[in-house]
């Protein structure tokens, strides 16, 4: 399995772990709840599923979800897959949540996994928190070592594109020094405290969604006859 394919599995576990969906509905929160998906493709999701589905993590239900407005039925249409964890799909989700491996700490995988901290325990977030630390700090410790071998070399503009890099480390190291400090005093992001998983959900507008240099919104698709 990719990189990028497990960091789909993982999400698409955990948004149905709140609630069934249909391959639409699954589509639309992957690219607006998750910002690191905003540039997925879409057809990666459907052979996705079908994955999940084989190893028994999901089953595929007959549906009548409502259509989006912007994605208007077609005659003739077969009825909407909904989507649903099964037991071992929960547990096998859980499991990855406890998971503190290195690639937990790279952009794209601490983002997802970040918008899931609501359902990780907190001994586990403080380990993925650190790691995520540490691991912008050897970013940012070479960034500076480039800057200073490289300044007198570079035009202004470059330069100014390179301290923009390193401003952006910093902040995220500082933001991180703040989450870390907040769950060893045993506080939630909302103020209360909690030996577990806190109740509240972060995948709404969670500040797990980092945007990176770049980014931009994928384009919009037409919606699969299939789900």
């Amino acid at each position: 399995m990719s990189r990028r394919s497990g960091i789909l599995e993982f999400a698409v576990l955990g948004l149905l772990r709140e609630s069934p969906m249909h391959g639409y509905e699954l589509r639309k929160r992957l690219n607006t709840s998750l910002g690191v998906f905003r540039a997925f493709s879409y057809g990666t999701l459907y052979p996705c599923l079908k994955t999940l589905v084989a190893n028994g993590w999901l089953i595929e239900e007959s549906g009548n979800a409502p259509e989006d407005a912007l994605a208007a039925p077609l005659a003739g249409r077969r009825a909407k897959i909904v989507y649903r964890l099964t037991a071992e799909g929960k547990e096998h989700f859980e499991e990855l949540l406890s998971q503190t491996g290195p690639d937990a700490y790279e952009d794209e995988h601490f983002a997802a996994r970040f918008a899931f901290f609501g359902q990780t325990s907190r001994d586990v977030r403080v380990r993925v928190l650190e790691g995520r630390r540490s691991r912008l700090e050897e970013r940012l410790e070479k960034m500076r070592l480039s800057f200073a071998r490289t300044r007198e070399r570079l035009d202004d503009y470059t330069l100014e594109l390179q301290r923009h890099g390193m401003e952006s480390v910093e902040r995220e190291v500082r933001w991180l020094n703040e989450l870390i400090e907040s769950e060893r005093a045993g506080r939630d992001l909302r103020g209360s405290a909690s030996g577990g998983p806190a109740e509240h959900d972060n995948t709404n507008g969670a500040p797990g969604v980092l945007p990176r240099p770049g980014d931009t919104p994928g384009p919009d698709t037409p919606d699969d006859t299939a789900t």
